[in-house]
């Protein structure tokens, strides 16, 4: 009887270091750097877009768009050579006005991030 008991807690122990030391589950991709920075004044008609993320992402299936004042699109092309964590591009030949950039993210667990970071651009 002793041993079966010894046995049984033997078992519960390996389970419970097995829960314990297993990885925790991925989650959401999160922005945890971004350029330009929410709310940002751009003086000039380019914008150097960077954005940084918590885990990596499929580049294949993230996108930006540009979003102007009165909700047009324009789609941003992305730099070909990004970091696996990150989205980088640039906008060129912006007019002065506020913007949104439109940002979505297939962080490679599975999950879709949105999000968007309002700026504006002001002659120089």
């Amino acid at each position: 009887m002793q041993s079966t008991f010894l046995r049984n807690g033997a078992i519960l122990l390996a389970f419970g270091w097995i829960a314990l030391s297993a990885p925790p589950a991925l989650a959401h991709a999160i922005i945890v750097e971004a350029t330009p920075s929410p709310d940002a004044v751009i003086h000039g008609a380019s914008v150097a877009i960077k954005l940084r993320y918590n885990s990596r992402i499929d580049h294949a299936r993230s996108r930006l768009i540009l979003l102007d004042g009165v909700g047009n699109e324009t789609p941003v092309p992305l730099a070909a050579d990004n970091p696996t964590d990150q989205l980088a591009a640039e906008i060129t030949g912006i007019a002065p006005g506020q913007y949104r950039l439109r940002w979505q993210v297939l962080a490679l667990d599975g999950h879709i991030t949105r999000g968007d970071i309002p700026f504006t651009i002001v002659t120089p």
